[in-house]
């Protein structure tokens, strides 16, 4: 188990490394520079910027300086935030972005297992057709025309509703609706179509002719193996929603990290890039980590770094 976790520790270091070697390489070979202006600066001005952060360096001795920053946590100044590191955006922006996450995820967990889990205990039944339909819709619907119906429909109408900013709890709700809609409808209908695959299995039907209620043989025998394909989803879906969304804190006024990194590939600050880029992946990579300790938690049969039958 150890060795295991060694292994993917030094793979996940890896990965980090490669991702952000090529966002390096690629920022650089893209034309212009953090310092492009619509309207060009002087020459003399330009230089002097350059020197300031080092940009008149050979793109390697960059690299290579980089790096080291990475090593050492240090991600690096803003070419545009002024007197801000990469550091201090992520910590300024990632708090807001994560609590708003934090609701999202618990709507998805809350409500679309449940609610795949009883659609397909139902098949064909009319509540399976009208979560079906609902899963439809959410899937289809982006969030940005969730953020503004909501918006439209329920704070425009309702006063005590906060409709920007994370000043009162309910304004929470907004903007995790509107994030989670999407892998709310898609965790139903996984859970649905894995639950349905689980029951039509022989040791379902022999739980079942053996006498045991239907509440253990749903409860102990079929959901720990149908909550398998939806653990996989969930785990980068949680890295994806908590680093943010560009649009939703857009709509709702929220200081996320979403508006850091979107505004950072518009004025090409390269450290701010490959910074936020750098943070997502590991943020991602422990998920996924975290997504197999959780196989392991649910089906004692699968046992990390094993093979089958070791």
């Amino acid at each position: 188990m150890i060795g295991y976790y060694l292994k993917r520790i030094v793979s996940a270091l890896f990965t980090l490394f490669i991702i952000a070697t090529l966002t390096f390489f690629m920022m650089r070979a893209i034309p212009g520079g953090p310092f492009t202006r619509e309207k060009p600066l002087p020459p003399q001005i330009i230089a002097q910027l350059n020197a300031k952060y080092n940009l008149d360096d050979p793109v390697i001795v960059q690299y290579f300086n980089y790096m080291k920053g990475i090593a050492t946590f240090d991600l690096g100044p803003s070419f545009k935030e002024l007197g801000l590191t990469v550091n201090d955006l992520i910590r300024q922006g990632f708090p807001g972005s994560m609590k708003v996450g934090f609701v999202a995820v618990m709507f998805i967990i809350l409500f679309g297992i449940p609610l795949g889990i009883i659609s397909a205990l139902k098949q064909n039944k009319a509540i399976d057709h009208v979560v079906m339909v609902m899963a439809t819709i959410g899937v289809t619907v982006p969030s940005f025309v969730v953020a503004t119906l909501y918006i439209y429909f329920i704070s425009s109408r309702i006063s005590w509703i906060p409709i920007t900013g994370l000043s009162n709890p309910l304004a929470y709700i907004g903007p995790a609706i509107a994030l989670s809609g999407y892998s709310l409808s898609y965790v139903a209908r996984l859970t649905r179509s894995s639950m349905l695959e689980v029951l039509r299995q022989d040791y379902i039907r022999t739980a079942r002719a053996n006498g045991l209620s239907e509440f253990r043989v749903i409860g102990k025998h079929a959901l720990k193996n149908a909550m398998i394909p939806v653990i996989t989803y969930v785990g980068p879906m949680i890295a994806a929603i908590l680093t943010g969304s560009f649009v939703v804190e857009r709509i709702f006024s929220i200081n996320g990290i979403g508006r850091y990194f979107v505004e950072s590939v518009n004025n090409r600050d390269y450290t701010v890039i490959i910074g936020m880029t750098v943070f997502y992946s590991a943020l991602y990579i422990v998920m996924v980590l975290l997504v197999d300790i959780g196989y392991s938690l649910i089906d004692p049969r699968i046992k990390l770094g094993r093979k089958s039958g070791d």
